[in-house]
């Protein structure tokens, strides 16, 4: 009997998982642009989500007794919609050639983590369906939450290097695509700041 409420908590995590990474939102918009040049930057962008997650997770489950939503929601996303403005004008920009970064590495992972510790979204998730999930399902759900999250921080990359390797109007309109997510979702914070 342990064993199925275990399986069922795993399972139970990892559905909970792909339900945090798989809806479009700014951080798969971040992962989209960043995968088109590079399979190892949008990987590295996925895994400084993943990050975000893991120290969001254990702040909420740390803090749980503390924590009044009601009173930082304005500002949570007030910060997330400046986050969002000034990494959809970075996707927009040219590179040049002395600018131009290591397409993956410490930058791009930090970047990551920066959009998912202000990311609104990410923070009310955990703040809400998170933290009660936690109760529920205890360490065996955020083991099988966190492996979905694995999966498609890994999946979802690939599948766009290499859908648009060869295609550069395909990868320009992807980098497009995704900096219009960044400054809609900018706009709905914005407003919801206000």
């Amino acid at each position: 009997m342990v064993s199925l409420e275990i399986a069922f908590a795993f399972v139970f995590g990892l559905a909970l998982g792909f339900s945090l990474t798989i809806p479009p939102g700014p951080m798969n918009a971040l992962i989209a642009a960043r995968s088109v040049a590079s399979l190892r930057a949008g990987v590295i962008t996925g895994c400084g989500a993943m990050s975000a997650d893991l120290i969001l997770g254990i702040l909420v489950y740390a803090l749980r007794s503390e924590v009044d939503l009601g009173s930082v929601v304005r500002w949570v996303y007030a910060v997330g919609a400046v986050v969002m403005v000034f990494l959809a004008i970075r996707l927009l920009r040219p590179p040049t050639a002395e600018a131009l970064p290591s397409p993956a590495g410490v930058r791009t992972y930090s970047q990551a983590i920066l959009v998912g510790l202000s990311n609104p979204f990410q923070i009310v998730w955990w703040l809400t369906a998170g933290l009660a999930f936690a109760y529920l399902g205890g360490v065996i759900l955020f083991v099988g939450l966190f492996s979905a999250v694995a999966v498609w921080v890994v999946g979802f990359p690939y599948a766009l290097h290499v859908g648009t390797r060869g295609r550069p109007g395909v990868a320009r309109a992807v980098v497009y695509v995704s900096a219009a997510i960044l400054f809609a979702f900018a706009v709905y914070f914005a407003v919801l700041a206000a």
